[in-house]
């Protein structure tokens, strides 16, 4: 079991309901022992979270550090006010020192204009963060009345949907039920491994958008299939692939299923070639190996230039154990791609 703290990215273009769905998530108990680092800079920074809060006069909150504020509830908020790399940094350190309490779980809010690719990135691409915190989950607010144009005008918002692990569409009382349609296909085509769920006043259950990534703290175990969200059968011998959904707006989802034997020693550097050559436009990688050389199967991820280090799946095996990547990338060369994996 990977024991570092699990990290929810929370993105979502602007008036998508990110600010609503914070308030309710910031008051429930369920998330007492959660870190939220809120963008001061952004549309939700802590004033505004506490002055549009419904129940904002009966909650209780004391600050125990510079920008940091613990509530009735338990959740600890941070405001982010330098580089969120020095942020994480500083609240892992003051968790350490007991500083502040000791949190199990952390929560990231960005901006509604950000570009989710660079901030993944930067996460995890330094010894410290990546050695304390792990991606969990990609997590994003859709508004279900204006979330088609935007996605269809703005880039941001496009590049948003594509690399979610759960997409929550928000707002749904305001929308026709032909513009939810709509929108729920166009995300189906845009990212068909992320899960689409209905927000209504940011009423929903933490759960259902915290530890829902590599690992099931419930279970005490690994569930990559829940993670990587793409099919573990069907493989193609001969071509090493599946039918995949056609691109829309030029962004690309597809699987690569690898042939056996293969061993992580050889293939680690196809991952970091991958990266090197379509970094720009990879927008996402991931995927569950089966390799010789280790004791149990791997996850990896990458996103853009950035390979993280595998996660050795302890415990976890398939029945049919089937290496397969899956990439999500913008103007992507998918051929490319396929040979590049394939051919090693």
């Amino acid at each position: 079991m990977d024991k570092r703290i699990p990290v929810t990215l929370l993105t979502g273009f602007l008036g998508s309901g990110k600010t609503t769905l914070l308030n309710k998530l910031l008051h429930n108990p369920a998330m007492k022992d959660t870190a939220v680092i809120i963008n001061e800079l952004g549309e939700a920074g802590l004033d505004q979270i506490f002055a549009n809060s419904q129940i904002s006069q009966t909650v209780e909150s004391e600050h125990v550090a510079d920008n940091t504020v613990l509530l009735s509830s338990g959740c600890l908020c941070c405001s982010l006010k330098n580089e969120l790399a020095d942020t994480m940094r500083d609240l892992f350190f003051k968790r350490s020192l007991q500083a502040v309490p000791e949190f199990n779980r952390l929560v990231i809010e960005t901006t509604g204009m950000a570009d989710p690719g660079p901030i993944l990135a930067n996460l995890m691409n330094e010894p410290v963060i990546e050695s304390v915190y792990r991606l969990d989950a990609v997590v994003v607010t859709i508004d279900a009345a204006y979330g088609l144009q935007q996605i269809e005008t703005q880039k941001e918002a496009l590049k948003q949907a594509a690399v979610a692990d759960v997409l929550l569409i928000t707002k749904s009382d305001t929308a026709t039920p032909e513009q939810i349609s709509a929108l729920q296909s166009k995300l189906a085509a845009i990212n068909p491994n992320a899960t689409q769920q209905f927000v209504l006043h940011g009423e929903i259950d933490p759960m259902q958008i915290i530890d829902v990534g590599l690992f099931d703290f419930a279970n005490k175990q690994a569930n990559p299939e829940r993670w990587l969200r793409a099919p573990a059968s069907g493989f193609t011998a001969k071509k090493g692939t599946l039918p995949q959904a056609p691109a829309h707006d030029d962004v690309t989802t597809f699987t690569v299923y690898l042939p056996k034997p293969m061993a992580w020693a050889d293939f680690r550097g196809v991952i970091l070639k991958l990266c090197q050559v379509h970094g720009e436009q990879l927008l996402r990688l991931k995927g569950i190996l089966h390799v010789e050389d280790a004791p149990a199967p791997l996850a990896v991820h990458a996103v853009h230039f950035t390979p993280y280090p595998p996660t050795l799946l302890e415990g976890w095996d398939e029945d049919e154990p089937i290496s397969r990547i899956v990439i999500i990338g913008k103007g992507i060369d998918e051929q490319a791609v396929r040979e590049m994996l394939i051919q090693f």
